[in-house]
């Protein structure tokens, strides 16, 4: 059996573990990187980062690459999808901007990844793919050793596990399963064509919503569309399929449907996430990322919650005084943990009822639109929490 041997060994290949090993190399870490698949890659479409992620990618020298490649909207903008009718807006000019100290960016999701990918091999992490973690198991008093499905193992002083949502990792420290929201997405991009669509749009409506934006310095428009799923009420396993997808967005407004006739139709996106929790280690193991605080999309926060625990484990480590030997990551992880878990259980809660918000129906859509109608386009109050420095 072969033995490797690192200081840190980050399980996940996604933008969870990569920045988790970006800010540890950059503190002259060393970190080997383990990816089950055969190469590097992300599957999806836009993704938006808000001013808390957009900050970090600054402090890290990212930004500039991240805004060549993706695209700042001139706003968000919420409709109702039945109507059509907006009701309310929030402009993320320069005001935005200066509040938070940074943009808010829309970008391929696999473009942000080949970003922190490039960085972290010019960092000097080790990249291994075709490696898939089977199982850690704590050493006494302290360290990792890692197991990998092809007879290898990794003995490191520290493990951070950044496998996602079905994080078999997570398995052995919580023992808890992902949990169905009975929503599933269905995603889709194409070329902009001769209109230019300068905001993040979501179309809010009774038990489904549909959200259009830019990518690519508006070469390309990314669309989502999401509905809760009949089939999945009644018990079926078979759940999300085409015909509830047209049905659910039967009623609403003609610019939701046109944008439907757009959508990757052979694939689709069941959404999961899990209950909060405050075990986020074990051992010389912590969890970051999807696997420690997976979150329904909502708020749009899942890549940036990662990016925020990548700069806290990176500050924690800032505030250690030399070189963490193998017993000294333990209360280091802690920290994070300390600092990471009371917002994460938040942003994972919010993204919860904001759903039940978008999705509600008759007398509760009325109200939501009248009191979104009323509020104050420049009032900050509901994205400081969020969006704020910490």
């Amino acid at each position: 059996m072969k033995k490797n041997s690192r200081p840190v060994v980050v399980v996940g290949g996604g933008i969870g573990g990569l920045t988790a090993a970006l800010a540890l190399r950059l503190r002259g870490v060393e970190v080997a990187l383990l990816e089950r698949a055969d190469e590097f890659g992300e599957v999806g479409a836009g993704l938006q980062l808000a001013p808390n992620a957009t900050r970090i990618l600054a402090e890290w020298g990212l930004l500039d690459k991240t805004l060549q490649l993706g695209y700042e909207p001139r706003s968000i903008v919420l409709k109702d999808a039945l109507d059509g009718a907006e009701l309310t807006r929030q402009d993320l000019g320069e005001e935005f901007r200066a509040r938070y100290g940074a943009p808010y960016v829309v970008i391929h999701r696999s473009d942000l990844h080949t970003i922190l990918l490039d960085a972290a091999r010019e960092a000097g992490v080790e990249l291994i793919t075709a490696s898939e973690v089977d199982s850690v198991t704590e050493r006494e008093p302290a360290g990792a050793t890692i197991t990998v499905t092809n007879g290898g193992t990794w003995e490191a002083d520290a493990c951070i596990a950044a496998d996602g949502l079905t994080s078999r990792l997570r398995d052995s420290i919580v023992g808890d399963q992902p949990i169905a929201s009975g929503y599933v997405a269905y995603r889709g991009t194409l070329p902009r064509g001769e209109d230019a669509f300068e905001d993040v749009v979501a179309w809010v409506g009774p038990g489904c919503h549909f959200v259009r934006y830019s990518l690519r310095n508006g070469e390309m428009l990314n669309q989502v569309a999401v509905f809760r799923s009949p089939r999945f009420a009644e018990g079926h396993a078979d759940w999300g399929g085409v015909e509830e997808l047209d049905n659910a967005f039967s009623e609403c407004c003609d610019e939701v449907k046109h944008g439907l006739a757009h959508l990757w139709r052979d694939r689709r996106w069941p959404m999961y996430d899990r209950a909060p929790t405050q075990q986020w280690r074990r051992g010389s193991t912590l969890l970051v990322g999807d696997a420690a605080h997976p979150m329904l999309q909502y708020l749009a926060q899942g890549a940036c919650q990662a990016i925020e625990d990548a700069a806290t484990l990176g500050r924690a480590l800032d505030r250690h005084d030399g070189m963490p030997t193998t017993g000294q990551w333990q209360p280091i992880f802690d920290q994070v943990v300390a600092e990471r878990e009371p917002q994460t259980t938040l942003v994972q809660n919010s993204a919860r009822v904001w759903g039940d918000i978008w999705h509600t129906e008759g007398l509760g859509r009325l109200l939501r639109n009248e009191l979104m109608q009323r509020r104050d386009t420049k009032d900050f109050r509901y994205s400081d929490w969020l969006y704020g420095a910490r």
